[in-house]
Parts: C-alpha cells; structure tokens; sequence
C-alpha cells in the first residue's frame, strides 16, 4: 500500500486539498492553508486537478477518476447513490434513502452525505431537504449554493 499522496488546487469558492493513495483518488476537501504537496504528483492526482478545473471551467460534467472513499457500507452505498444525481440536478435526502432501500433512514443519509471524504466528485451538494432548501454541507452552504449555481449555467438556483 501506497503513503497518501496529496495535492492542492486553488478553486473558486476556496483552497482544495485533494488526496489519493494506490493510484485511487481517498479525499477531496476544502483546505484552510496550503501544505506540501507530493513531489512527484501520481498521475491520479493530475488527473483529479484537470478534471476539476475542467468542471470549474464548466466544460466537464462527469468525472472519471478511480474513487476509494473509506466509510461503511450504508455510507458507500449512499455515496453511489449520490453519484446517480445528474449534473445540475438535486435529489432530497428523502430521496437518497429510497434509493439505497431504507426509506426511514433520511437523518443516516444525512450523516452518510456529510461523511463524504470526496466532496464535489461525489456530489453531496446536490442534496437538498425535502422542501427545496439548502441543508447543510460541510464546505458551508455558500458554497453549495456556488456549485449548484454554477451547474445550472450561473442562473437562477431554482426555477
């Protein structure tokens, strides 16, 4: 097994700290200071930041990278879940808890979604409370209402 290899990328809404370990991308989080990155970045980790700028750019809409979240089995099975969102699309936690058959788990969900080591490439900001409103991300709802923004072309975050 591989050490953590890691790497940062200046965002728009913030500084990213991305990680990855045996060639699979483990981790994806907003950073509050830059740290050393690994000298020489695995190719996952390459790959990670020209997709990314790609999505920020808004020429990308699907990732593909080899993912390795570590969690439970519920909270993977949500994290799959969470990848079924279409882009610039959102489902509520109520609807993720159907989706991996356990309709009464919504506040599971929940924690499974905020358990989420790969924010944006597992989108968990695409979740939203039954009502239509913004529920909490561990990003901050600023950004979560940015990236869902930012998906739907830049306008109006509903219509």
């Amino acid at each position: 097994m591989d050490a953590v290899k890691a790497a940062f990328y200046h965002s728009p809404i913030g500084l990213i700290r991305i990680a990855a370990e045996d060639e699979a991308l483990t981790g994806l989080v907003f950073a509050g200071h830059v740290g050393r990155p690994s000298d020489p970045l695995p190719g996952v980790l390459r790959d990670a930041i020209r997709q990314i700028d790609e999505y920020f750019l808004g020429r990308r809409t699907m990732f593909k990278l080899a993912l390795r979240p570590a969690g439970t089995p519920f909270q993977k099975d949500v994290w799959k879940a969470l990848g079924r969102i279409p882009y610039g699309q959102t489902a509520s936690y109520k609807d993720i808890a159907a989706a991996v058959g356990r309709p009464e788990a919504v506040r599971a969900v929940g924690a499974a979604n905020g358990a989420n080591p790969i924010s944006i490439i597992i989108p968990c900001h695409r979740v939203i409370g039954s009502d239509g409103r913004l529920t909490g991300y561990g990003g901050g709802l600023e950004r979560k209402e940015w990236l869902l923004r930012h998906e739907k072309g830049g306008g109006p975050l509903f219509a």
